[in-house]
């Protein structure tokens, strides 16, 4: 059987897909680790130059201007080329990095975050993106597993570099110590990525009102979580469903979509595994950002054992996502069953561990490990299969829009979930009356309403079960055509 038609992971590891695969995992692991890197030091951040209202907005800026990254992604694929578009990502990256490490103010590291987040959204794309352009379709599980993989990566790396710089009172060498990486990253995309797109004839036009409508519903969530007053945050979040229900009745008339065709029909292959996507997205993302702070007051964690302990999530989901890429058949189907039944129960156990919390209580605090775990698993034991058939159920004109689509909606998830979680903390206690007090209550507030999420998932994985897959071949092969 030759390389091209070979699934194992042989196949992905060996000879140039070796270099390519390290090329394209690093995009993913660079953003990923820079992720878990703020998460880790935002409670010393705060500390130093103030800002805890503004707490959830760092995780909202930053994937907020990854959304917009991730959404041109395909104009800058179709411009730069593969080779150029990946080099021109982690330039912006690392000049974002930069600026984060000098910010004297809250203010100015929103700022930096927000440069950052537009690079890192490039990166992020890019790599699925090319995944399709570098790789047989065959590769293509095997592939998705192992770059969704690098956030296995970034919970070893990340929590160590935002933790020992913590620790030892100097965050902004946590920020600068991931510029030069972006540049080594850079240097060896350049070496092995091609320098020209094969899908040259797809549309890669931007839909400008759509971005701005679907930015605009997370800014509302966030701008209305900042006060303490319901009336405002009941208004932020109105707010975020009109400009959502405008998103997607432009969508459905335009030419030019931010989606491919039927991503926003329920009874649809795509509506279906986009909405299981968001859910599950917005289960382990939104309510991620919160737990160093709430391990470091309730658990008094060291920022560095804080910020492991919060690894944990996504560790179960690199772990469920290599461990299922390989299932065929009925047991992709149970795997995506799997996905909100472990979800739901971590979460629900940690609305009552967390607000109990005693850093003296090392079986409690394991118990809090075990629901982290739970509840990344059975994202990643359905996420790459979710990805592959989201592939396949697009419409084969529209690859590079759907390349962009599975970043976009995966950062509109993350940057949704923070803002909400931003609020729901903020109301839950975390201003006022603040201290152990006000924090046990926000952790309830927040891992209770946030187990709704995986509760609605088991009506959309039902439809995806429901509707079948597209059965044609996408790669752009002479088999396939």
């Amino acid at each position: 059987m030759s390389q091209e038609h070979e699934t194992g992971w042989g196949a992905l590891l060996s000879g140039s897909n070796a270099v390519r695969t390290l090329a394209l995992a690093g995009g993913v692991a660079l953003h990923a680790i820079n992720v878990y890197v703020a998460t880790t030091i935002l409670p010393s951040v705060v500390k130093d130059i103030g800002g805890i209202d503004y707490y959830a907005w760092n995780t909202t800026i930053f994937v907020a201007t990854s959304i917009l990254g991730s959404a041109l992604s395909a104009k800058l694929l179709g411009v730069a080329g593969p080779r150029g578009a990946y080099l021109v990502a982690a330039l912006i990256f690392a000049a974002g990095t930069l600026f984060c490490g000098f910010a004297s103010s809250m203010p100015a590291l929103l700022a930096g975050r927000a440069v950052q987040g537009f690079g890192g959204g490039f990166l992020f794309a890019l790599s699925y993106a090319m995944i399709r352009i570098v790789f047989p379709e065959s590769l293509w599980p095997r592939a998705m597993g192992l770059v969704s993989g690098m956030w296995g990566v970034a919970t070893l790396v990340g929590p160590a570099i935002g933790g020992i710089f913590a620790e030892y009172g100097v965050w902004r060498a946590a920020f600068w110590s991931l510029a030069p990486i972006a540049i080594v990253f850079a240097v060896l995309a350049v070496a092995v990525l091609p320098g020209q797109n094969p899908d040259r004839n797809e549309r890669s036009t931007v839909p400008i009102l759509q971005l701005a409508l679907l930015l605009g519903a997370v800014l509302a969530v966030s701008a209305g979580s900042v006060s303490p007053d319901p009336i405002y945050n009941l208004f932020g979040l109105g707010a975020a469903v009109v400009l959502i229900a405008l998103l997607i009745g432009v969508e459905s008339r335009a030419r030019n979509r931010l989606l491919p065709r039927g991503s926003f029909r329920p009874t649809t292959a795509l509506g279906a595994l986009f909405a299981t996507m968001a859910l599950l997205g917005v289960t382990v993302t939104g309510s991620e950002i919160f737990v160093p702070l709430f391990l470091q007051v309730l658990y008094e964690q060291t920022p560095l054992i804080a910020g492991y302990l919060a690894a944990i999530m996504s560790a179960g989901w690199t772990i469920g996502s290599l461990w299922s890429s390989g299932a065929q058949g009925k047991g992709i189907d149970r795997a995506i069953f799997a996905a909100p039944l472990f979800s739901f129960t971590g979460m629900a156990a940690l609305a009552v561990l967390f607000p109990l919390g005693n850093g003296h209580d090392w079986l409690m605090l394991a118990s809090v490990c075990v629901a982290f775990a739970a509840i990344g698993l059975g994202v990643g034991i359905a996420w790459p299969h979710i990805l592959t058939r989201i592939f396949k159920a697009a419409p084969a004109d529209e690859q590079d829009i759907t390349s962009a689509s599975i970043s976009t909606v995966t950062l509109f998830a993350t940057a949704f979930g923070a803002a909400l979680a931003g609020m729901v903390a903020n109301l839950g206690g975390l201003l006022d009356p603040g201290g152990v007090a006000g924090t046990a209550s926000a952790s309830r507030w927040l891992f209770s309403l946030f187990a709704l999420a995986p509760l609605i998932c088991f009506i959309t994985v039902r439809q995806v079960a429901r509707t079948c897959p597209v059965k044609r071949p996408i790669a752009v092969e002479p088999e396939a055509a």
